[in-house]
């Protein structure tokens, strides 16, 4: 199994970036079309629903409330600081301004209330119930291996920041 905390480049040296093992924003484009099938097949009805027009507003406003403050301006934080949100690429510093002094994976927070706010939006019990799962594969292939990289490559500093910004919310 490889080094969960480094991967290793084609010529066999360690590489400076995380060894995340799956592309995080498939994660979500994989639990939105499953919840969306799986209503297909076999559909729930819930009466915890709102009516239709409450229920697409609510919905629409966490989508798009997630896309704009954790997601996107997290992009642009460390677009700003000369990094890519890119987790396959290397870390140049530890951001802690905008959504990241308020979560430490603002971009994935970003994902798991966008699948909320589409299951709001569009009824779908079952992709509110993949959405705990969206969010433990992202925490156990994402996350968790994100964190023991930065532990390493920043030490104390990365530490600190663990002390002061909370993981989720």
């Amino acid at each position: 199994m490889p080094d969960p905390v480094s991967s290793p480049s084609p010529d066999g040296t360690e590489k400076d970036a995380s060894a995340v093992r799956i592309f995080p924003p498939g994660v979500a484009l994989v639990t939105v079309p499953a919840g969306l099938v799986l209503a297909y097949i076999w559909p729930l009805v819930s009466d915890c629903f709102l009516g239709a027009p409450l229920r697409y507003g609510l919905g629409g406003a966490i989508v798009l409330s997630a896309t704009c403050f954790p997601g996107f301006r997290a992009v642009l934080m460390m677009r700003r600081s000369g990094q890519s949100e890119n987790p396959y690429k290397k870390t140049t510093a530890i951001i802690e301004t905008g959504p990241c002094r308020l979560t430490r994976n603002p971009m994935y927070l970003q994902m798991d209330l966008v699948c909320i706010g589409l299951a709001v939006l569009l009824g779908n019990l079952w992709l509110l119930m993949l959405t705990p799962v969206c969010a433990l594969v992202l925490h156990v292939l994402v996350t968790l291996p994100e964190e023991t990289y930065l532990e390493r490559k920043f030490g104390d500093e990365y530490l600190a920041c663990k002390q002061r910004v909370r993981r989720w919310i």
